[in-house]
């Protein structure tokens, strides 16, 4: 049962009802464009989520704090890509070599964290 909003899928959900226009917004993906679940990476769990000031904050044990925008306008089409999730074609925003390396050094795996496209509708 969803006991709250999840910005990122397959992290633990936010209980704030400010969270639910980012539910399933963003995703973590294997160095191969694959998304990683909490069953092949449970510290995907561990990661500590909030939204504050217009951006989504990433805490973990050991880290340093990640703030990401929430709300950028993608018209930069040099940055947007493509994935396959399950059954689905997703047009993503990656959210740069700094957020990737926040991710990667907090699961101990090559992590990228993208950003579902606007015009595309959440997982």
């Amino acid at each position: 049962m969803l006991t709250g909003y999840c910005p990122i899928y397959e992290c633990e959900p936010l209980p704030d009802p400010e969270a639910q226009p980012y539910h399933h917004r963003w995703l973590i993906v294997d160095q191969d464009g694959r998304a990683l679940s909490a069953k092949q990476r449970p510290k995907l769990k561990e990661i500590q989520l909030s939204l504050s000031f217009g951006y989504l904050v990433l805490k973990g044990e050991g880290m340093l704090r990640m703030d990401i925008p929430l709300d950028v306008i993608e018209d930069d089409e040099s940055v947007v890509s493509e994935i396959h999730a399950g059954m689905r074609r997703l047009r993503i925003v990656d959210e740069g070599d700094l957020a990737a390396a926040w991710i990667s050094n907090f699961l101990g795996v090559q992590g990228r964290l993208v950003k579902i496209h606007p015009d595309e509708k959440p997982l």
